[in-house]
């Protein structure tokens, strides 16, 4: 019975991450809050699951989430043009016909501005879970920045993006380090006014 419980609790975090991943808010938070109130039982006699399992749960978890985006928009990130109306429109001839500049030029920024994350969390990684990865943190971020989600969107109402094309966003607004319960919100509203939808 004891066992049973604990998958239960498993596909429960499961429909949170499936349907906070979708929407501009914080996944990870979110987790984070589910874990408070239900977390999993510490492995004893077989029943439970270990510190090390759990982590390499709650990446797994998201990874499915994160699968599902890269599937859906496909089309928009793949940079190769393999057809030929997909050649004809790069404006290129020769070799370079089959490869989309903008496209990889995005991928340039992702992997650019992933570099000074990837540093800053390899160092300071204790610090960042030791303040950030516990339920009072995430939730007066999930409330500050859900006020100024409400704001960001008041504001742009009826205002036209200044930034028509993913592909030109800088790269400090394609990839900043994301504080549970402010993740997806802040990267919404940091986008909100530069990127017409």
């Amino acid at each position: 019975m004891e066992q049973f419980i604990e998958i239960i609790k498993a596909i429960i975090y499961g429909i949170v991450e499936g349907i906070t991943e979708w929407l501009p808010i914080s996944s990870t938070g979110h987790l984070i809050l589910v874990e408070s109130l239900m977390p999993f039982r510490p492995l004893e006699n077989g029943i439970g699951v270990s510190e090390e399992f759990f982590g390499m749960f709650d990446v797994v978890i998201q990874l499915g989430a994160i699968l599902a985006v890269v599937v859906l928009f496909w089309g928009q990130i793949w940079p190769f043009a393999l057809t030929r109306r997909e050649r004809e429109q790069t404006g290129e001839t020769g070799i370079m016909s089959y490869f989309k500049k903008d496209i990889w030029i995005l991928w340039f920024k992702i992997l650019v501005s992933c570099v000074p994350a990837a540093v800053i969390g390899i160092l300071f990684d204790d610090v960042f879970d030791e303040l950030f990865y516990n339920p009072t943190s995430v939730a007066i971020a999930l409330i500050v920045f859900g006020v100024a989600f409400i704001v960001v969107e008041s504001w742009n109402k009826g205002r036209r993006p200044r930034i028509r094309r993913f592909t030109n966003i800088p790269p400090i607004y394609l990839r900043i380090v994301s504080i549970p319960g402010r993740g997806a919100v802040s990267r919404y509203i940091l986008l909100r006014q530069r990127v017409k939808k």
